[in-house]
């Protein structure tokens, strides 16, 4: 069943429409008639809307609604992805795939070894693009919020952000933390509550700068051993995201 985001205003009583891209990804793309069945959800609203497409204007698609289902998909604690910049289009990967596990909000962080080196022109660009991929992995994988992707700030703003934001967990995983540790790593994920806020701190390919580490450890980031293998940039934000999928589910 295909899902689309709708503002509250266009959800009236037992009426809905859908607009925007939405409206030629339906008509013309997904090629949907007069009778099909679909479903619209407003961003943060628990509720899952079944309408039928009852007819089509020159700039909307006119819907029905069926019923209405409860359906709470969200994760109880919001996770905010701290990404180390990638170089080509791995981040866009990350962002899809975070996406669908449940992150809540992703800040592209520029760190001392970021290959990547966006100018403030560029880096507009690429967050609209980014913001872009979000909200299609969020309609794919039925959330009901659609993550944002700030614009890369540097690691003390991104440090700061967290801090405001009052998150609880803050988590490094670094591959120079002491390797026998898992249990301890193991432990740090099975002591966090149901509802807690955790941020998660990702290195680029060229790994954290000490001085970055200790920057991070100092606005209260635990470091956490991911094993005994080395993981790629891409790999290693998605396999933390499964941990705290999987414990707090």
């Amino acid at each position: 069943m295909y899902q689309f985001f709708i503002k509250d205003y266009q959800l009236n009583n037992n009426k809905a429409y859908i607009e925007g891209p939405d409206y030629n990804h339906v008509k013309n793309v997904l090629r949907m008639k007069e009778g099909d069945e679909l479903n619209v959800v407003i961003e943060g609203d628990t509720n899952e809307y079944r309408c039928v497409i009852e007819s089509f204007d020159d700039d909307k698609v006119n819907l029905t609604l069926c019923f209405v289902k409860e359906s709470d998909v969200e994760l109880s604690s919001k996770i905010y992805l701290l990404q180390g910049l990638p170089k080509s289009d791995k981040l866009e990967l990350i962002i899809q795939k975070a996406t669908e596990l449940g992150v809540y909000e992703i800040i592209p962080v520029s760190l001392k070894r970021s290959v990547v080196k966006l100018d403030v022109k560029k880096a507009k660009a690429k967050t609209e693009r980014w913001n872009s991929i979000a909200f299609a992995a969020a309609k794919q994988s039925k959330r009901k919020i659609i993550p944002k992707v700030h614009e890369p700030m540097d690691l003390s703003l991104a440090l700061k952000y967290i801090k405001d934001e009052g998150v609880n967990v803050k988590l490094v995983p670094y591959e120079l933390c002491d390797m026998d540790s898992m249990d301890a790593t193991r432990k740090i994920f099975s002591d966090i509550d149901k509802g807690s806020s955790v941020a998660v701190l990702i290195g680029p390919e060229g790994g954290f700068d000490e001085s970055e580490i200790e920057l991070a450890v100092n606005a209260g980031f635990k470091e956490i051993t991911l094993g005994h293998r080395i993981l790629r940039t891409e790999t290693a934000p998605l396999m933390v995201l499964s941990w705290l999928v999987f414990m707090l589910e």
